[in-house]
């Protein structure tokens, strides 16, 4: 049944632009952000370093954007009663619609492959290198859709769940800079500075960025998925029982 819900879901984006509006943004944004603000060809090294590294920052606004009708247009629209009521179970719907967003970031990353092929026609790029980062950045978009998913069965109402989704995923991206690392210095001790730091989108990224793909980080956005999911499914399930 989590086959019929992801078909459900995914056919659901391109009956309506959602998918389209979405894909066009995040093409046109990440070659503002790769070719102008990341100096792409005034760098003279052949890597996507300036796309992975504003990455996460895209992701920050477009993937609460794309995730925040996931439950709170069926809880608005009432459909959520009939949802539940269907012969499946709760993980069966929450991941059906995970795994139909995810999909949709996944092609959107795969659209950018002009990116790679540009690369390589201007030098030698380590092509593994480029494939992990792009492997790290789909566990990446996975991570920021299931805090997106989880805000929104948490309201009725989309907006609110896109605010809930950005601060949330803001929090996660800023635990381990040095801004926020620096602030805390002298007031807690070094072990909370470091559990902050580990909990950092950005700390984990960069090193899959950079073509090391250690199952360290790869677990930590595994994990993240699994428990803003499993949270997800929780206020599923008290909807259920409401």
């Amino acid at each position: 049944m989590t086959t019929v819900i992801f078909k459900r879901e995914f056919c659901s984006f391109f009956a309506t632009p959602v998918a389209y509006v979405f894909i066009f943004m995040f093409l046109m944004l990440s070659g503002v952000f790769t070719f102008y603000l990341g100096n792409f060809y005034e760098r003279g090294q052949s890597d996507l370093q300036p796309f992975f590294n504003f990455l996460p920052w895209l992701y920050l606004f477009l993937v609460p954007a794309i995730a925040m009708k996931s439950w709170a247009e069926e809880r608005k629209s009432g459909t959520i009663e009939l949802l539940i009521t269907l012969p499946i179970s709760c993980w069966q719907a929450v991941l059906g619609k995970f795994f139909a967003t995810w999909a949709i970031l996944g092609l959107s990353l795969i659209l950018t492959f002009p990116l790679w092929v540009t690369v390589n026609y201007l030098g030698q790029p380590d092509n593994g290198s480029i494939l992990a980062a792009y492997i790290g950045s789909w566990l990446m978009a996975g991570a920021f859709l299931a805090i997106g998913n989880c805000m929104s069965a948490l309201s009725k109402n989309q907006v609110v769940a896109f605010i809930l989704t950005v601060v949330v995923c803001f929090a996660f991206v800023l635990s381990g800079t040095t801004m926020v690392l620096s602030s805390l210095k002298g007031y807690v001790p070094a072990i909370v500075l470091d559990t902050v730091a580990s909990f950092s989108f950005l700390s984990h990224f960069e090193a899959i960025s950079k073509g090391v793909l250690s199952l360290k980080d790869i677990m930590y956005f595994v994990l993240v998925i699994f428990i803003w999911l499993f949270a997800c499914h929780i206020l599923v399930e008290q909807k259920k029982a409401d």
